[in-house]
């Protein structure tokens, strides 16, 4: 069967792009100032969301430090990944062949696994209590299934693209990305928009945000088609870290894989799980300086 996979998501452009139900967004001022090391960056929307004020240019750089290997189904198009009581889920992309898993982190062996309709494209995932629910692509539905049976329990609806997606538990709120450079904030019971934030680096707009990962203030972050991830301040979109994730893979174990994406924590060990799509490895890992 021909592969489907996004080799190529175009974001929306910047200047003209929906803001959930209410309108557009209107750069009404935009003021830099390099003096000092800060870029400032005003802009409104209709809820007033915008750009944070006053932004430092340092970004600190980290790296990857490896302390264990387990084996990845080299099938999984990972498009979300997590990890709760013990284990590891997953979720992945492709038309036909999207499915939610979960995994022995001690082993790599799928423990459970149900696919979704071959209609969907399947992407980012998200625990809240017992549900895991599950972004599509282009299907503007989330799925939402019973942690432990995998049964679905409802469908959410939004609109646009769903790409990654993470549970921000001490604010009781989901934090969801679309490909752009923004991060829109989701009642978690109801998938209604409470608002949401433009992620820059360095004083510009990062886009291609891909799967997220919510850590205590912050939130990590894969960038599509980057070898490296972003940490940022959710309460004022700027990338805090960025944390080269290059030369993971072999040559040999890099052939015929494709980028980057998965991050997963766990609180308990304060390790991070990362791993790519069709990737034969994940990675539990430090970011370390």
């Amino acid at each position: 069967m021909t592969s489907q996979r996004k080799t190529k998501r175009r974001p929306v452009a910047a200047r003209h792009r929906p803001f959930g139900n209410t309108g557009w967004i209107v750069v009404t001022a935009v003021t830099i100032a390099l003096a000092g090391g800060t870029c400032a960056l005003v802009s409104t929307g209709p809820n007033g969301i915008g750009l944070p004020q006053t932004e430092p240019l340092t970004v600190q750089s980290l790296r990857v430090e490896v302390k264990r290997e387990l084996p990845h189904d080299t099938t999984a198009y990972t498009q979300g990944l997590l990890w709760r009581d013990g284990w590891l889920y997953e979720s992945t992309g492709q038309y036909g062949d999207s499915r939610l898993s979960r995994i022995d982190p001690k082993t790599g062996i799928v423990n459970q696994q149900v696919y979704t309709s071959p209609a969907f494209f399947g992407e980012g995932l998200a625990a809240v209590g017992d549900h895991l629910i599950m972004l599509t692509w282009k299907a503007e539905r989330a799925y939402v299934y019973d942690a432990d049976s995998f049964e679905e329990v409802r469908i959410f609806r939004y609109r646009g693209e769903g790409w990654g997606l993470c549970y921000d538990t001490d604010r009781g709120r989901l934090i969801m990305s679309d490909g752009s450079d923004m991060l829109t904030f989701r009642d978690p019971t109801t998938f209604e928009p409470l608002g949401s934030i433009r992620v820059t680096l360095r004083g510009r707009p990062l886009t291609q945000l891909n799967e997220l990962e919510c850590v205590g203030d912050v939130v990590y972050a894969n960038v599509y088609q980057e070898e490296h991830l972003v940490v940022i301040d959710p309460k004022t979109g700027r990338v805090m870290h960025q944390i080269d994730a290059s030369g993971l893979l072999t040559n040999d174990e890099a052939r015929g894989v494709d980028v980057l994406n998965g991050i997963a924590y766990d609180p308990a060990t304060e390790t991070f799980f990362i791993t790519g799509k069709d990737w034969p490895k994940i990675f539990e890992v430090r970011f370390v300086e």
